[in-house]
């Protein structure tokens, strides 16, 4: 079951850390899949969603960037990485159009 690590976030700012401990999965430290998902209202958006990783849950960097166009259907994009940090976040950096909303989901 994949994780969400941003729920219909219509801000800018980072989603609670996840730590596999946090789960009952059997393989936590595999390969990670991130996909982003979104839409508008109305007319047309865009938005960008940093994953960030960490080892002490305090200092993030960015594994990777998703960017999305959005419009009044859902868009979606994401990749793939082989890795095995301790904590994965998601960081709106950026979100417009009306009634914009993002959700992202990691699964590994």
């Amino acid at each position: 079951m994949a994780q969400i690590l941003l729920n219909a976030a219509t801000t800018t700012g980072a989603g609670t850390a996840w730590h596999p401990r946090d789960t009952s999965a059997v393989a936590t430290y595999v390969q990670h899949s991130f996909q982003a998902t979104g839409y508008t209202s109305t007319s047309t958006g865009a938005a960008t969603v940093l994953i960030q990783v960490s080892n002490d849950g305090v200092n993030y960097i960015t594994l990777g960037t998703i960017t999305l166009t959005l419009g009044t259907s859902v868009t979606s994009d994401g990749f793939a990485a082989a890795n095995t940090w301790e904590y994965y976040r998601a960081n709106l950096s950026a979100i417009s159009g009306t009634g914009a909303t993002v959700s992202v989901y990691m699964k590994g």
